[in-house]
């Protein structure tokens, strides 16, 4: 497999321009999702790999290969497109080996190219059937099938679960993992979905306004988010904030807000120093405000909501004059027009600076 180098790629439409200068590395056999919300140029840059579209300037390369002006058949790619892009007409076996046959492949490799192809994806019992008798599912793997026949040195995926019911798409995350771990491929995967990004990935790129803000395998985001646009697109429920700023008094420094006062832990103290009196934004995630034995502040949560969820209960209101939702204990008592104290652990707490959006760094 190859790995996939963007040097420098824009692509502008007339005066406007969607993608400024990007930069990007993709590894041989790395599966890299390409995430953020719609409009942020994540297609886009899917499609200028491919050959879809073509970069207004800058260099891509695949392996040592420039593509950057080959058509998109010179490239060696096999893209899996969101609506599957079937022919109605073909059966399985057809549509799956219709690229083969185009290229002019005798028939014995066509047909050992689909029955492997088949096997892999356990598409043996439905190759004679056509599209309109397979599910969702099916018809996304013979998709798949489709471009793994081609053999090619990069897979290209546009949103390929977005048209799934929420159980089929957990079940299409774990084939296509799978089938990554198999072929030992490198994966270009383009959604919009962060937590599909989270459980696929081994890299995440999160992308706004055509830059990336932050690329990183997935825990690393998660706990080491670069500036509030990545704090708040990773992770669900999102994180949340509250605006507020850094005091130094007799006992330390300490976050304060509207009827919020969260005391700094001493290991970041020193980190946070220097930016004592300025505005900034505290980044706390729902999941980190159930105690863990040991003592923590709180904050007071004016319930709007109380969504039971079994393995615990989300806790929706106000906290410090902003939206804050709490993961507590599935067993807590609570309703609508509650007020509760909420724990706060501090340790996992992150301080962002409101005029750059920048996390203080720690």
């Amino acid at each position: 497999m190859s790995r996939v180098s963007l040097e420098r790629i824009t692509k502008s439409f007339g005066d406007v321009t969607v993608i400024p200068p990007l930069d990007l590395e993709i590894a041989s056999r790395e599966f890299v999702v390409l995430v953020g919300p719609s409009g942020c140029g994540k297609t886009t840059t899917l499609r200028m790999i491919a050959g879809l579209e073509t970069a207004s300037s800058g260099l891509i390369k695949i392996g040592d290969r420039d593509v950057t002006n080959l058509r998109p058949g010179l490239r060696n790619c096999s893209m899996v497109f969101q609506n599957y892009a079937l022919y109605p007409h073909m059966t399985v076996a057809e549509n799956i080996g219709y690229g083969m046959r185009v290229r002019g492949t005798s028939k014995n490799e066509i047909e050992t190219a689909v029955k492997n192809a088949a096997r892999i994806l356990n598409l043996d019992p439905y190759l004679e059937r056509r599209p309109k008798q397979l599910s969702g599912g099916q018809r996304q793997r013979v998709a798949i099938g489709r471009a793994i026949v081609r053999n090619p040195d990069v897979f290209l995926f546009d949103e390929p679960l977005s048209n799934l019911d929420a159980k089929l798409r957990i079940e299409m995350r774990t084939e296509i993992k799978s089938l990554h771990r198999r072929l030992q491929t490198t994966v270009v995967y383009v959604t919009h979905d962060q937590v599909e990004a989270m459980t696929m990935a081994d890299r995440v790129v999160v992308m706004n306004g055509g830059r990336i803000e932050q690329a990183a395998d997935p825990i690393t985001l998660y706990e080491k988010p670069r500036n509030l646009f990545v704090a708040a697109f990773i992770g669900a429920p999102s994180m949340n904030f509250i605006e507020g700023e850094l005091i130094a008094g007799d006992g330390g420094l300490s976050f304060r807000a509207a009827g919020v006062n969260i005391p700094i832990p001493a290991a970041r103290q020193g980190a946070y120093a220097p930016h004592v009196g300025a505005k900034v934004v505290a980044g706390i995630r729902p999941e980190h405000t159930v105690s863990g034995g040991r003592p923590l502040p709180t904050i007071e949560l004016k319930l709007r909501d109380v969504e039971p969820l079994g393995p615990h209960t989300l806790l929706i209101g106000t906290a410090g004059g902003a939206p804050f939702t709490a993961q507590v204990a599935a067993q807590t008592k609570a309703a609508a027009d509650d007020t509760a104290l909420i724990p706060i652990d501090a340790e996992k707490m992150h301080l962002f600076l409101k005029e750059s959006g920048a996390v203080i760094p720690v």
